[in-house]
């Protein structure tokens, strides 16, 4: 009888670490459709969504694939990736960012609500690259 109550334990313990891990970090839409308010287009090669970010709202935890956003409005937002410290950047309406594949979470910063239009990349490529995420040089 002890060993089928171990192998329950263990069981149960190994399926509330996936589902810890999984809730963790998510799909942005369906841990914050109040963020991401719309999704514009999904095929196979991308997801484009419309988000908008209320002042001092933050996103739960969530994973993106390589992806770019792009500002349709000013503000101020800060950008904490997993296992890193978070990061504050101020951005401009017309502002195109690349971000490579990350989990994270964002908070509005500013008075006014962010606007952005994220486009997530598919492909079998989609791995994390070394560069980090920059703007747009301004013309």
């Amino acid at each position: 009888m002890k060993p089928i109550k171990l192998i329950t334990m263990l069981l149960l313990f190994g399926v509330s670490s996936v589902l810890c891990n999984s809730l963790y970090a998510q799909d942005p839409v369906m841990v914050a459709p109040d963020i991401y308010k719309k999704v514009v287009l999904d095929n196979d090669n991308v997801r484009v969504i419309q988000i908008e970010l209320a002042p001092g709202q933050s996103t739960p935890w969530h994973s993106h694939p390589n992806h770019v956003a792009y500002a349709l409005t000013d503000g101020k937002i800060e950008i904490t990736d997993k296992g890193k410290a978070p990061v504050a950047m101020d951005i401009k309406a017309g502002d195109a960012i690349f971000i490579p594949a990350v989990t994270h979470m964002a908070k509005n910063l500013g008075v006014s609500p962010i606007k952005m239009v994220v486009t997530e990349i598919k492909h079998p490529g989609n791995k994390k690259p070394k560069t980090p995420a920059v703007p747009a040089p301004k013309k």
